[in-house]
């Protein structure tokens, strides 16, 4: 059984020209996402992914309608590939019941991959050249002094203060306080 997937944006607000083409590519059922680019849930997708069996063929009318990005996109492929469903992208021509359609998606696969990996080195990199620079990754803490720091171990230590006084009159949250609290236990011998 063909079973399309359309995915528009709420702009466009017409799915007309991708039912269409899903209609004329043979397709039996239908599932539909409206969406704006911010968001990331797709009950239509879920509900197709969930629909699909095996041997049943997913077909969509381009391939930035399945994916967000191309990871996502050979993510979602990878996926229905595992679980035995062929994909087919109309704009594209992309088609895994055939050699060459397999062929073109295993080449998405390797450039996504490769893509993945020069991300992780270009990051790797310049996170080494910021720590030679003397630069250190993370937020900055709340508490910059040590008095404001033994401030907060005095206040913690005094029963008649609660953790919501302290955490409001030195403008921190309740995990930075604790955070203080359980570095100053390790730094102190028992």
């Amino acid at each position: 059984m063909k079973i399309g997937y359309i995915r528009v944006s709420k702009q466009e607000q017409n799915e007309a020209l991708q039912r269409d083409a899903l209609k004329e590519g043979g397709c039996e059922k239908y599932f539909s996402d409206k969406m704006t680019g911010s968001t990331f849930e797709r009950k239509g997708l879920e509900d197709t992914l969930a629909f699909i069996r095996p041997g049943d063929t997913l077909v969509v009318w381009k391939l930035d309608r399945l994916g967000r990005s191309l990871q996502d996109l050979i993510a979602t492929l990878n996926g229905l590939q595992g679980y035995g469903v062929d994909f087919i992208s109309l704009t594209e021509n992309i088609d895994t019941t055939t050699p060459g359609g397999k062929l073109i998606f295993h080449l998405m696969g390797a450039l996504a991959e490769f893509e993945r990996d020069l991300i992780r080195e270009r990051t790797n990199a310049g996170l080494a050249a910021a720590r030679a620079r003397g630069r250190v990754g993370g937020r900055p803490r709340k508490l910059t002094s040590n008095g404001k720091v033994a401030l907060a171990l005095r206040l913690f230590a005094d029963p008649n203060h609660s953790i919501d006084d302290i955490c409001s009159t030195l403008g921190i949250s309740r995990s930075t306080l604790y955070r203080y609290v359980r570095e100053q236990k390790a730094q102190t011998p028992e």
